[in-house]
């Protein structure tokens, strides 16, 4: 399977507003357009994948890139029109339409696949199938803002997504779905410059629906313009059992980033909303937080100083057991960090009024 998802649209039943769609497609820079007329395909610049889908072995081609087959043994066509590629395009509705999507995937070049029926199983199964195959696969969605439920199917999804828009916007939609990334952070070493207990209060665990790695964690900040790596509890403990999808990530005012851009106080998060999980070395992926527990427990401050000059502040557990990430993704205990040692954090560059980045005044302390 591919890294890079491709984006196709199908202006098959779209009737006068295909011409629409298909410029829009070719705009956009989506991958393939599919018809079921060689006269749709007619005139597209060689910048998009024509894409004609045929029932029977003697159809005529015109002026298509690839033709996906919907019946019988794409071979046979292809063995009319030698140099073309030719693939197949299976609607998936009982088992018997499931084994011939598994056995497409296996042998040909190109298969697309349409499911009936609102469950992901059978195209787990039809990946499954593709484990060792080289061919390229392509899932008709509903919807654009589905894209990303299946590009998550056994991880990693088919190689494309195909999407029937009936109007001009829906297709730079599914590309944007498609092209989605989480960015990379720039995180800073931090200078500790003091840690003293802090009395008593709230602090919130993270707890994610995802097994974290060693070195990941999430970053937390009493101030929105500096943050600290509070690493995930997925190293040994003497006394506990590890938890490997938690973070005890501070005092419930704290920052946290909900994604890239968007900050959210950890009081504020809840089953099924979002958080970022951070690496040592900044890469970053959102993870949908499963449930987050809230106790009081002894709390401590640990402010340090970034080669800028920004202070950073965070409020944690008072226990050995919390603990932050340092550069190489050492693990600090945060109760033995002492003035000198160096963290790692990041230092967001613009204000925060309600998690939304803005250019104001704004001076926290």
């Amino acid at each position: 399977m591919s890294d890079v998802k491709q984006c196709w649209i199908d202006v098959r039943g779209a009737g006068e507003v295909a011409p629409a769609l298909c410029q829009e497609a070719v705009h956009v820079g989506l991958d393939a357009i599919v018809a079921d007329d060689p006269a749709v395909l007619a005139g597209l610049p060689p910048t998009v994948t024509r894409v004609l889908v045929v029932a029977d072995a003697h159809d005529d081609p015109g002026e298509a890139d690839l033709v996906l087959v919907t019946k019988g043994d794409p071979a046979e066509y292809a063995d009319r029109h030698p140099g073309l590629r030719v693939g197949a395009y299976v609607d998936v509705t009982d088992p018997e339409t499931l084994q011939a999507a598994c056995d497409s995937v296996r042998r040909d070049p190109v298969t697309v696949l349409a499911f009936r029926d609102p469950t992901n199983i059978p195209l787990e199964i039809v990946l499954a199938a593709a484990a060792d195959a080289h061919g390229l696969i392509v899932t008709a969605v509903p919807r654009a803002d589905e894209a990303s439920v299946y590009l998550s199917i056994l991880e990693h999804g088919p190689d494309g997504l195909l999407l029937a828009p009936r109007a001009p916007g829906e297709a730079i939609r599914l590309k944007e779905a498609v092209e989605r990334r989480s960015p990379d952070l720039e995180l800073t070493e931090l200078t500790v410059t003091g840690i003293r207990h802090a009395g008593t209060g709230e602090r919130a665990c993270v707890d994610t629906c995802t097994y974290l790695r060693q070195d990941e964690g999430i970053l937390v900040g009493s101030r929105s313009k500096g943050m600290v790596l509070c690493v995930s509890e997925t190293h040994p403990l003497p006394y506990m059992p590890t938890r490997p999808f938690r973070v005890n990530a501070g005092a419930i005012m704290s920052y946290t980033l909900a994604d890239h851009e968007h900050t959210r106080y950890l009081s504020e998060l809840t089953a099924g909303a979002t958080v970022l999980a951070v690496g040592a070395d900044g890469r970053t992926r959102p993870v949908t937080v499963g449930r987050i527990k809230i106790e009081t427990r002894p709390l401590l401050s640990v402010d340090a100083v970034a080669p800028s000059g920004e202070r950073v502040n965070v409020i944690v557990q008072d226990d050995w057991h919390v603990r932050i990430l340092g550069p190489g993704a050492k693990v600090l205990n945060s109760t033995e960090l002492k003035p000198g040692d160096t963290i790692l954090g990041y230092l967001p560059q613009r204000e925060r009024h309600v998690g939304y980045p803005i250019d104001e005044l704004c001076y926290e302390q």
